[in-house]
Formats: structure tokens, sequence, C-alpha cells
């Protein structure tokens, strides 16, 4: 057989053309029919959104999926994989009303639902073909002809299902929660979702620490001036809405007499005592008072009273800013207190529709207690408004403080801001309500302004939002602390930086804002959640531990509430009367509910049988018929037990739910595939991948419905990429102009040296710095090696007519060359196996990068070259040919799943007319490791041998000397017998590397040497001791190091006290001696004698000459086995090297004659020596 000879490496043409061979094999079902029947490698693909392009951190993603995807198919495997499409939520809401030029307010008035969530429909898919592109130009192997796409009705109705049974364990529930709200999306988000990457992020906003008039002051509090309680907000557009201050029941309080530093009033102010000196100046304190004239830098101000928190609860103080009185629903379910108030006073109730309220200024604006006040920032006073924060609530509940809400038209309680983000017109409020609790003139001075010109329409025109604008503008926080200012009522303005979460999708500021939703009840599960975890092999296991860990043992009920269009809707009917509902499981109930719905005369007719829809029956067509959107399942009525219409709970659910319930959903669990599942043929997932920031969201959605649906692990292992940066380590984005296109990258490059540098740079979870250069060096260094190992074996197999099938030489039989670089292969398929196994794909990489580069081509092939040249198919020439072919067939499949087109390409290459071998690399098998080829004592002396020449040959570029250039000696220190043994077994190859006639074993004392600490290692080990230790270390002599060198540790004494010094808390460094250079790597030392003697020269030159001939028959075109006759220019120094090393240039260049003469032919070239120039004549 002939091997293909290729001329050049064109890693991009490669790809070309090894895909197209993919493609006319169908490659990839191949790889799983093949399997048939073999035992399944379960992947779970996370459905990316195809509404954006892909980038190149999604060639790293799908690279690391792909590994070990192509792994264990290559181990047996099946490895089935289905992608996906998640196709709902913000993303495409937004990217819609972006290109329509509208907001959320505009749905169901301008536009229709059903014309809006049609858009949604198209736009969602408007990329997926540059998505298919890229998986299928980079070699990712994915089902994308038969996705799954979340937006399928068959896709909903697993997910209904699957809503079904928490419903039916008792984990769905509905609650009125401070939840966070992002105003720029028009929905609320869950606690999952607010901990993305990057939600969280440092704002500068202008912050005020209010003036709380008190109404019933300690006696210390009356003696001068007005008494206030101080308590700071980074958020004063939340103060018309307080009704409470809250303080630590242990914490330390004074009065501080002082004055107003905006208008100099006296006055007395409350804070808390550890507080003080972030108000006040040091040497303010007990000044004169009588002396102080209002603008003064320093105010004078004096301690006069102390107490427990504990001592202030109860006290009362006056609203500070009177628009609203507080108010509570009285109904059955109220809090005892509340409905005894209303029974007391119902001169303060009033009514809304049906509804009845009391208003309860009376029970509001006191001190209550909270275990969470700290005195790190601010007065450790806390203003507390419950209507915009979760604590505020919590501790406001439980001391019967009663919340500032509004009421609108529709009777329903809402807080002072509305859902767009500004405070609500007095338009749409109760006319009882705002007669009874509103100050009409004060509310109105702000009614309609927005809390944060984030959300202001003037700096989001035509969908875009001007940061810049709105960061100069003056907001509406700055306003009120200048009206505060002006009034009296602010004791300190100013800027403050602090981190404040941000809408995952807008970049903009949330709200937390009360809220009806649909909650899971997660937080019930807890605890088995974080059990299954335990046995989740999370790559890194940091991640496993720390972050999402951290985030299970914190874990908070799941909102899965969405107030918006385009998603899967909540499959639950309600009557808000009755408190009737039924949670719909599948099509089949539904059918039949709506059958009992038109029985009852509310619907006129069931939609599903108009539509065609037949239950039960599973196909395609049947499914397509009806749509499961807004507005269709609202239009949908149906009927209590009791005989009441019910509605549908108008809102959708969390879109990482539809991600999560990827595993049944894409098989249409349990109405199809059941006993798949069930068997745990198709789950759990035995391997999934994706972004960190997927730790709190597709992770923990996946992990949280398997654990409360089936009490099981969703994945059996994890890795979570880290990202991808630029070069500096910025993040990439068009914006700043550093993103790569990963199109162009590939064809620039070709996709292996791309897979190659992202898996083998930094582990998949570490952030990569992506330099174009380093993925230039990849396919330089590691392709270029590997493609002109298999070009010189290629070139000489064909010339030998070399037949793989032959019988193999025995391995006793095999020199140690051959012996030494399978054992290294076996060991290499070895530990890559286990790495594959462990989910360390950059281990693997980097094992065989190092294999091929300083194991195969720089060490092996160098060494074995001249057995392939000349001379007849002797057993050691089968010998030489048969484990090179080993290695590179071998390396062809460890490389596989990282690399796939070069690693086809390679294997094709080598087996193309080879009988019984597969028809693509990625259909072979695994290589399995041979434990009888692998000798760790022959590994362990050639490893001595690199090292001795890699240290020798540094030496010689350190002073100069090219290896050409024959030297006399090298001398090695011996400290042990084991060592002189593997010298003795490896010095010729040593010398003969190396280009030097003997190697000597010197007494360890030979040189003189000098001892430096480790002081990274040492001052953990001496601690304070460090300093006087690395004196007596450094004073060591010749004999204590030797000592220390040999035996591995040293008694001193230091200070008086006796210390061991290990030899691994040093470094030993050999001195040069004159003559000689000296190089030390760990414990072991080499000299090299520079002295050279004229023999050495002339041998040099030797060299110098057949290396010159050399290069000129290759540039000239001779064949490999071409004779040829050489004629030198006499110059003396030429002669004397000629003379005596005839016969050694004639062998190296193949060359019947080598002459020296005076006249030259007339075709001689000149040639280039160090010193010199001379002609040589060079004919056949």
């Amino acid at each position: 057989m002939k091997f293909t000879e290729r001329n050049g490496l064109n890693l991009y043409k490669v790809n070309e053309e090894v895909l197209n061979e993919w493609d006319k094999q169908d490659l990839f079902h191949k790889s799983m029919n093949e399997r048939e029947g073999c035992p399944s490698f379960v992947f779970f693909e996370g459905p990316p959104s195809a509404n954006g392009h892909p980038g190149i951190h999604h060639v790293m993603a799908r690279t690391i999926k792909d590994v070990f995807c192509r792994y264990k198919t290559m181990q047996g495997f099946q490895v089935k994989r289905k992608a996906g499409w998640d196709t709902h939520g913000l993303p495409v809401e937004l990217g819609v009303e972006k290109e329509l030029g509208i907001t959320k307010e505009d749905i169901g008035k301008t536009i229709s639902i059903e014309d809006y969530n049609a858009r949604c429909r198209q736009n969602v898919m408007k990329f997926t073909q540059e998505w298919t592109d890229l998986s299928h130009l980079m070699g990712y192997w994915v089902d994308m002809e038969h996705p799954y796409i979340t937006y399928e009705n068959s896709y909903i109705e697993t997910l209904w299902w699957l809503l079904g049974q928490l419903y039916k364990k008792g984990l769905l529930y509905k609650g009125y929660t401070i939840q966070p709200y992002s105003p720029a999306a028009g929905t609320g988000l869950s606690s999952h979702e607010l901990n993305q990457p990057g939600c969280y992020r440092d704002v500068k906003d202008t912050t005020v620490t209010a003036q709380f008039a008190i109404l019933d002051p300690k006696p210390e509090m009356t003696k001068f001036g007005k008494p206030y309680f101080l308590a700071w907000t980074t958020t004063p557009w939340t103060l018309p809405s307080n009704t409470a201050l809250c303080v630590g029941p242990n914490i330390d309080y004074v009065a501080v007499e002082t004055f107003n530093p905006y208008n100099g009033e006296p006055m007395t102010a409350v804070v808390a005592k550890a507080r003080v000196a972030a108000y006040f100046k040091p040497e303010g304190e007990n000044a004169d008072f009588d002396a102080y004239k209002h603008g003064d830098k320093v105010i004078p101000y004096r301690i006069v009273g102390e107490w427990k928190g504990s001592d202030l609860v109860g006290m009362h103080y006056k609203q500070l800013m009177p628009w609203v009185k507080p108010t509570e629903k009285v109904e059955d379910n109220s809090p005892a207190w509340v409905s005894a108030y209303a029974a007391a006073h119902p001169d303060k109730c009033f009514t809304s529709g049906i509804d009845k309220f009391v208003e309860l200024a009376e029970e509001a604006f006191r001190v209550i207690p909270g275990d969470y006040v700290t005195t790190e920032d601010g007065t450790g006073i806390v203003h507390i408004a419950p209507t915009f924060g979760a604590d505020d609530a919590k501790v406001a509940k439980a001391a019967g403080i009663p919340s500032l809400f509004l009421i609108n038209k529709a009777g329903e309680t809402r807080p002072m801001v509305d859902l767009t983000g500004k405070y609500y017109v007095l338009d749409e409020l109760c006319d009882n309500f705002v007669a009874k609790c509103v100050d009409v003139e004060a509310y109105s001075h702000h009614a309609g302004d927005y809390v944060k010109n984030a959300y202001a329409p003037e700096f989001n025109k035509d969908g875009k939002y001007d940061e810049k604008a709105a960061a100069k503008a003056e907001d509406l926080n700055i306003v009120i602390c200048l009206e505060m200012k002006q009034a009296g009522e602010a004791f300190k303005i100013e800027k403050h930086v602090h981190n404040y979460p941000h809408c995952w999708r807008t970049d903009k500021p949330i709200l937390y804002y009360p809220l009806d939703s649909w909650f899971i009840r997660s937080s019930a599960l807890k605890e088995r959640m974080m059990e299954l975890n335990n046995g989740i092999h999370w790559k890194p296991a940091s991640t496993g531990s720390g972050r999402f860990g951290k985030w299970l043992e914190n874990l908070n009920d799941w909102n899965l509430s969405r107030s918006r269009y385009w998603g899967t809707p909540l499959p639950i009917w309600r009557n808000a009367e009755t408190r009737e509902e039924i949670c719909i499981s599948s099509l089949e109930q539904l059918n039949t509910e709506i059958e009992k719905s038109v029985a009852a005369g509310f619907m006129t007719s069931n939609p599903l049988k108009d539509k065609g829809f037949v239950p039960g029956d599973y196909s395609a067509d049947n499914y397509h018929r009806i749509d499961l959107h807004r507005p269709y399942v609202d239009n949908i009525i149906l009927v209590s037990p009791s005989g009441k219409p019910m509605k549908r709970e108008s809102d959708l659910i969390d879109v990482w739910f539809d991600s999560g319930s990827m595993p049944y959903a894409q098989i249409h669990y349990p109405f199809e595939n059941k006993e798949l599942l069930d068997s745990r043929t198709v789950y759990p997932a035995d391997f999934i991948a994706e972004g960190v920031d997927q730790t709190r969201g597709w992770f923990f959605t996946l992990h949280a419905i398997a654990t409360m649906v089936f009490d099981s692990v969703a994945f059996k292992a994890v890795i979570s990429n880290g990202l991808v940066l630029d070069k500096n380590g910025n993040k990439m984005s068009k914006r700043l102009g550093n993103a790569v296109e990963p199109f162009g990258a590939i064809k620039k490059y070709g996709s292996d040296p791309l897979r190659w540098y992202m898996i083998t740079n930094s582990s998949p979870w570490d952030n990569l710095k992506f330099d174009e250069e380093g993925v230039q060096e990849v396919a330089r260094t590691f392709f270029g090696k590997l493609y002109q190992t298999y070009s010189f074996f290629a070139m000489y197999a064909n010339v030998d007519n070399f037949d793989p099938a032959a019988p193999q030489v025995p391995m006793n039989e095999r020199p140690e060359i051959d012996r030494w670089i399978l054992s290294e292969l076996n060991t290499l398929i070895s530990e890559v196996t286990a790495d594959y196994e462990d989910y360390e794909p950059t281990k693997a990489g980097r094992l065989i990068q190092t294999f091929v580069i300083d194991n195969l081509s720089n060490w092996h092939v160098r060494l074995s070259r001249k057995r392939f040249w000349g001379g007849g198919m002797n057993t050691d020439k089968l010998s030489a040919y048969q484990t090179l072919y080993t290695c590179l067939l071998t390396v062809a499949k460890l490389m596989a799943p990282i690399a796939p087109f070069y690693a086809d390409r390679l294997y094709s290459d080598l087996t193309a007319g080879v009988k019984g071998a597969a028809e693509s690399v990625h259909l072979a098998t695994f290589p399995k490791a041979d434990e009888a080829c692998i000798d760790k004592a022959l590994e362990r002396r050639m490893e001595l041998a690199q090292k001795v020449s890699s240290m020798t040959l540094s030496l010689r570029k350190k002073e100069h000397v090219i290896v050409r250039q024959p030297l006399q000696c090298i001398s090695i220190p011996v400290t042990d017998n084991q060592l002189r043994e593997d010298l003795a077994a490896v010095s010729q190859l040593i010398l003969d590397e190396v280009n030097v006639k003997e190697l000597r074993y010197a007494d360890a004392n030979m040189l003189e040497k000098k001892v430096k600490c480790n002081f990274r290692v040492m001052g953990k080990k001496f601690g304070k001791l460090m300093k006087a230790v690395n004196a007596v270390v450094t004073a060591l002599g010749q004999d204590d190091i030797n000592k220390l060198d040999s035996e591995g540790k040293l008694s001193v004494t230091v200070e008086g006290q006796p210390v061991e010094i290990e030899r691994a808390d040093v470094e030993i460094i050999s001195e040069d001696m004159p003559g000689w250079t000296v190089a030390n790597e760990g414990a072991l030392t080499v000299a090299l004698d520079l002295e050279l003697t004229p023999e050495l020269r002339n041998e040099g030159l030797a060299r110098e000459i057949v290396k010159r001939i050399q290069t000129y028959r290759k540039e000239s075109g001779f064949e490999i086995t071409d004779r040829i006759r050489v004629v030198i220019e006499n110059q003396a120094q030429l002669a004397a090297a000629v003379e005596a090393f005839n016969e050694y240039i004639a062998s190296q260049v193949l060359a019947d004659s080598i002459e020296v003469a005076d006249t030259l032919p007339g075709d001689a070239a000149e040639f280039d020596f160090e010193d010199f120039k001379a002609k040589m004549s060079i004919t056949r």
C-alpha cells in the first residue's frame, strides 16, 4: 500500500475536506446507529436562544461538550445528542419591542397579543441557520434536524404535567410578597435570575441621612433643640412610604446635642454610638457651643444620653412626608390587631368596591426591633418601607406595623410606585381612598415622577437607553434630598457607591415590589437538593460546593410568575371569589374540562375540537393544529366544582422552568417515551456543560425539578465553563471592538487549532484569555510537528513499501528507543483515558501535545531517523516503522475528541487500504493501555537522558557553542547508586545527542555550591525565625551543603534552637569552574568542559561541511537515494577536517568521493562557514 504524501498543511482546507467526507458518509448518524444496542451515555444539550448571533465563546462551549460525546462514542457507548432552542422569555420579547418601536404597555393596544406573539415566534428562530452552520463548521455533532423547541405544544404539555405534579404535592402556591421586579422588562424576576453574573454592580447614588422628629422623647433628648432619630437611606424616593424605624435591640444608641449642618438649627440627634465618628468630627466633641456660628467647618457636639436599642422600641415619631396614610384591608385573614383596630375605630374605615379598608396612621411611625440592623454604615437606625423591601416587610409585620399602600380604581392595593417605575398619578387611585388617606396637594407635587432616570421615557427614546444622559440629568433622589434640605429634614446628603441589583436582560436597576405571584415551594426540599448535589461530579468541585452548594443552602421559594406575553402560560384556572382552582396537567384534561364548561354555558364551543385536535393523537400534525400560548388560552373559561366560572391566571411561567424541564419535554414525557425515562435509559444525564452563568440558571432548574418531581439528580457530571475574554482579560463586545467573529476565525485557522488552543490553554472552568497568536502557535508547534512526523513516515514508508499488516516485531527484539516510546505511549493512553473520565480535557490535551512534540518528534523520530535511511527491510528498520506507525495511529485516536478533523485525516491516511480499519477515527475504538508494554524504569532513564541533554544543550546555547561542534566531557556529580546506574544505561545516548565524547561521574564535592532559601515554603514553616534561619543557611559550608544534598536533610542551630532544614526547603546551586560551565535543575547538576582541542575543531568543521552539503542536496532537488561527488576548495582548515573525517562526511551525504582541490569546476557554489567562505562542487 501507499501512504498519502501531502504538500503543505492548511488546517482549514483539512477542515473543509474532512467535513465533506463526513457529510457524504452521514458519519454523525452512523456514530449513533452503529452503537445501537450498546450502553448509552446520556448527554443533555442546554438550549441556546436563537434570536442572537453565536460568538467565539460558543466555539469553546460546544467544543467542551463535543469532546466527551466523541470520546464516549469511541469507547463503545451510544451517545444521542438532541439540539434544542430556548424560544421564550425576555430576550425575545425585548428584541421584538425594540424592532417594532413599542413598549410592553403598547401590547394589546397598538398591537394585538396575537400579532405580537406571532412576531416573537418568527423572530426567535431568526439566526438558527447561523447556529447550525457554526456547529457544522466546527465539527460539533448534535442533532439539529430534530431539535426540541420550547414553544412547541408538545413541549408545553410536558411542562404543564410537571407543574401538575408540583401542584399535587402542595409545592405550587400563590403568595403576595416583596419580589425583585424589573420595570424596564415589565416583569418580576426570580432569585436565580437576580444572581446571574454581573447582575449586582456598583452604582453611585445620592443618599440622605433623614431627620425623623421624635414625638415622645426621653428626657435627655429634650434639652437642646428638637429631638430627631437619624436614619440613612440610599433610596430617598422610598421615604414617602416609610412607616417605621428599626433599631438593633443590643446596639448602644446615644443622644447627641449639636446643630443641623445645613441651617444651623439646634437639635438633638439619636444615632448608634458606634456611628458617631462617621457623622461628627473628633475636634467638635464638647467644643464651645456658644462660639459656634452657622457655616463653621467644625460643628460642636456632646453626648448627653445612652440607651440600648431595646429601650427605644415603641417610641413614636412624626411621619416624615405625610403624603399618604397607611392602610390595611379588613378581611377574614387580616391580622387580629388590624381587625381589632377597625372595630374600635369605625370612623377610620372606608370601602373600595366590595372590600373594606382601615386607615392606620396611629399604629405606624414608631421604633421597632430588628436583629439584622448593623453599625457597618448609616446611623444604626434603619428606615422601614414595607412595600419596597422583603426585610422591611418582615420586621414590620412582626411588629404590627401597617404598610403604606395605595388603592387603585379596581380596589387593588399597590405600592406608591407603579410597574413602570413612577409614582402613581391620582386619577388611577380609588376616590374613597384619596379622600380618606391622601394629602392631595403634597402627593401631587411628585405624582407621575419616575423614581430612577433609567425608567423615564425621555432617556429611552426609540427603545434605546441613553445611559450617559440619564446619569448626567438630575434624578428624583436629588430633587427629594434638596427639598428635605430646604425643609430642615436632611442631616447629611452625599453621593455613595453601593452594590445594587440590575435586570439580567435590560441592564437596568430593579425595584423590590409587592406582587401577587405563583411560587414553587422549593425551600421545602432544600435539604434533599443539597443531599443529591453531594453525589454530582462537579468540575470544578468548588462550584458544586461553593457557588451552587451555597445557593442551595440559602434557597428561597422559586417565583414562577412572569407578567409578560410570549412564554409558557401558567396552567391554573381560578375563581377569585370562591378561590376554587384547577391545575391542568395535559391537553386531554383540558379538553375534558372545556367540554364541562361548554355544557355549563360558559363557552359556546370547544376551541380544541374546533381546530380538529384529537386528544391522545401525539403526531406533530395534530399538535400543530392548536396554539397553547396567549391569547388563545386566556379565552378559555372553565367551570368550578361549585359551578362558578374560572379564568386562567394571567401569568406566564419563568423561562428557566422551560429549560429546566428539557430532559422530560424533549421526549414529550410522560405522554410518549415513558418507559425510556422510567427505566433510566435516557435519564439522568451522564454529562452536561454550560457557562458559569447557568450555575444558578439551567443547572439549578434542572436539579430543582428533578429533585421535586422525581427525587433524582438530573445530571451526574457537569462542567461549569468560564468566560472567553480578550487577550488582555477584558470581556469581549462588539462595542469595544475586541470581539472575535467565530466563522472568520475558523476560516483563518481551521476549527482544530481553535478547539485545541481553547481546550489546552486553560481548564474549561477558568476564564480563557483568547489570543490569536496562541492559536497560531498551536497550529505551528503541535499540528506542525504532527504533520512533519507523518510526512517523514509516509515518505520513507513509501520508499520501503512498508506494510502495516506485516507481523509485529516482538517487544523483546525491538531496540530500547522503540520499547521506550511504546512504554510512554501506553502510559499516555492510561493517563489520557483517566483525564477524559475525570472530565479534565485540558490535562488530556497537554499530555498528548507533550508526547507528540517532546517524546515522539523531538526525541524518538530524531534519534531514529538514520534507521529509516537506505538498506533493506531488516528487523530494526521494521521495528522503527511499526513503532512510529503505532504511535501516529494511537495519537490520532487520542486527539480525535478534541481535534476531530485532523485526527480523522491522519487516521484515514494511515489506514487507507488497511483491512478491518474503521471508516473514520470517530467510529474506531478508543485505545486501551497494554500494561505489559509499560516499563517505568526505562521511562525514568530516558527522562534522565532527556533532562541531561536539555541542560547540556542549554549550556551550549549560553556559551554560543553550536551542537555540531564536539566537546570533550560532561561531568555529573552523582549522589546515589540509582542515579549512577541510570546514567550508565543512557550515557551513550546522551553523548550522541549533545555531541560530547565522554560522561564522567564526579564526586558531589567537585563543584563549589551555594544554598538559597525558598522563602515561600520556609516562611510558613519557620515564621519569625525565618530571617535567622536564612542567615544560617546562607553561611553553610561545602561539607554541610553536600550532606544536605545527599541525605535530604540537615540539622542546624538557630538562635539556640535545633532546626531541621530539608532539601525541598532550599535551592542548591553549583558555581561555574574555570573552563567549565554548570547548569542545575532540582538535584541534578551538569558541568560541561568548554576546552576545544585541534581534533575537536576538525570534527566540528567536518559536521559543518555535512550540514551544508545536505542543505544543498535538498534545495537542488536531489532524490534522497542519489549518490554524489564532492570537490572542496583547498583551504588549510577545511583540508585538515576533510583528511581526518573523509569517510564520515561521505557516509553522511551519500558521496562516492570527497576531494580537496585548488581548482574547482565552474558549477561550484560558494558556502558561508562561521568565519570564512569556501567553494564546493556537488554533482550526481
